[in-house]
């Protein structure tokens, strides 16, 4: 008995170490962001009518910005980040509920990077625009995780 203990014991030990190695391995440290923004900017320049390499751009750009908001190349990948969704918003085929969506993470990221002065001042503008990617298009589920993150944080950060 004990022995059939130990061994479920031991097995569960394993399967959590596992899991830990697991999710590390997955989480992208900031050097491995920065070279995917890299190659996410040399595909939007070998695609320049196209709409998903931008938006992926964007959107990597601003993950990076979101976990590394005092890093010092964060105010340049926010730039490309903010340049990408200017050029989209020119672009016929852009997904207006994406630009949205874009748009709100760009000033969750500035709250992120200095609460104390951005947050009343870009506040109104990330709710404005998760809720304007919702309207237009319901189904939006980076919108609908962003803003539902924002409230949480917000909600932390007042309490």
């Amino acid at each position: 008995m004990t022995s059939q203990i130990f061994k479920q014991f031991a097995a569960i030990v394993v399967f959590v170490f596992a899991g830990v190695i697991n999710i590390n391995a997955q989480q992208a440290n900031a050097d491995d962001m920065l070279q995917l923004v890299a190659k996410l900017q040399r595909l939007e320049a070998m695609q320049p009518d196209c709409v998903g390499p931008k938006y992926q751009l964007a959107l990597q750009s601003l993950n990076y910005a979101v976990m590394n908001p005092y890093a010092p190349q964060t105010e340049n990948v926010i730039a490309q980040a903010e340049e990408a969704i200017n050029k989209m918003e020119k672009m016929k085929g852009a997904d207006q509920s994406d630009l949205c969506t874009l748009r709100g993470f760009l000033f969750m990221v500035r709250i992120v990077q200095n609460p104390a002065q951005n947050g009343q001042r870009y506040y109104m503008d990330v709710l404005q625009n998760y809720e304007k990617a919702l309207r237009l298009n319901p189904n939006n589920a980076l919108a609908q995780q962003l803003q539902q993150k924002f409230l949480e944080g917000m909600k932390q950060h007042t309490n």
